[in-house]
């Protein structure tokens, strides 16, 4: 049962690799990726008119894991995505399942 929400925040120029990449590493997981807007991105990251607008355009992932595959799957994102500017974070679950 899955014990962590994981949700990262992408630089939409990353978006298909990291896809991919969770693709290959949470096998039969299943995930929700979202276009988003990013607030308080480092300015050296942002265009000209993302500077003027004060946020950038970014891609939520959000996927749930248990406390072993959040451990494996930061791990390959670091080795694979080290300098691109992904963010993170990991909440506990309450509850998760499927209605049927």
């Amino acid at each position: 049962m899955p014990e962590f929400c994981l949700t990262l925040v992408s630089p939409p120029e990353i978006e298909e690799k990291l896809l991919d990449a969770l693709l290959m590493a949470a096998g039969a997981e299943i995930f929700s990726s979202t276009p988003t807007f990013s607030h308080g991105t480092a300015h050296g990251r942002l265009s000209s008119t993302e500077q003027v607008m004060g946020r950038s355009r970014s891609v939520q992932v959000q996927i749930l894991v248990s406390a072993d595959e959040l451990a494996a799957l930061l791990q390959t994102l670091r080795q694979g995505f080290a300098g691109t500017g992904l963010r993170y974070w990991a909440a506990p679950l309450a509850q998760a399942g499927e209605i049927e």
